[in-house]
């Protein structure tokens, strides 16, 4: 049997602290792990079989992508947002997701249409085959083909930026039937109005495609008040 050497075990470090940061991303954008519940190090050492500065670095990489903060004297928590910050998150979201939709070329070459309309073909099997963590996803992959139509590196980096930042907002209409369904009709809007070249239909698509998840997040943030 090949020993393993230092350098393999550095090799597969990163690919363990993505396995990591992807599968408590999944838990937060699913709600399986809630606003302000905390993530403690020992708890996540156990889960992971990772040593205490792995655990840390997966820690530090969920902040930068904005689903989790670190609190004096309680540690990493799950992010929670008040009403007013997910207003301003959907409100440059949609400043930059409507802009984006007003300056793509039109019409689109059929060849990259074609390979949007295959990302949601993707996605369609995983809404009807009920599994969201397949729906999540393909749906940031269908995003990530649709906004990169426009070859604009640095707006489409920022609006996927922004959109991650919404993450953990976003459970809401991932777990329920009805808004996934909601969701996959509206890609095929848009990609039928980058079809027609119907730049008026695409800018309304991506504005209304924003709404069902802050306003679900809303929701339940009131329901929780109230109980």
């Amino acid at each position: 049997m090949n020993a393993i050497t230092p350098d393999a075990l550095q090799a597969e470090a990163p690919d363990a602290t993505q396995s990591a940061v992807a599968a408590l991303e999944e838990d937060i954008v699913f709600g399986r792990l809630h606003p302000r519940e905390r993530l403690t190090e020992d708890e996540l050492m156990a889960r992971f079989s990772m040593k205490r500065h792995a655990v840390r670095q997966v820690l530090t990489e969920l902040e930068l992508l904005g689903v989790v903060e670190k609190k004096r004297n309680v540690g990493a928590v799950v992010r929670t947002f008040s009403a007013r910050e997910v207003m301003e998150l959907y409100a440059l979201r949609e400043v930059l997701e409507v802009h984006a939709a007003s300056q793509m070329p039109l019409p689109i070459p059929e060849a990259r249409l074609a390979a949007l309309i295959t990302v949601q073909r993707e996605h369609d099997a995983a809404v009807a085959d009920g599994d969201a963590r397949r729906v999540f996803r393909s749906n940031q992959r269908f995003h990530r083909e649709f906004f990169g139509l426009l070859d604009n590196a640095v707006l489409g980096q920022a609006i996927e930026e922004y959109a991650r930042r919404t993450h953990p907002i976003r459970f809401g209409t991932l777990v329920a039937a009805g808004p996934r369904e909601r969701a996959r009709q509206e890609h095929w809007a848009m990609i039928h109005a980058l079809r027609d070249g119907d730049r008026e239909a695409l800018m309304t698509v991506c504005r209304d495609h924003l709404l069902p998840s802050r306003d679900a997040y809303l929701a339940s943030e009131q329901t929780r008040l109230r109980a």
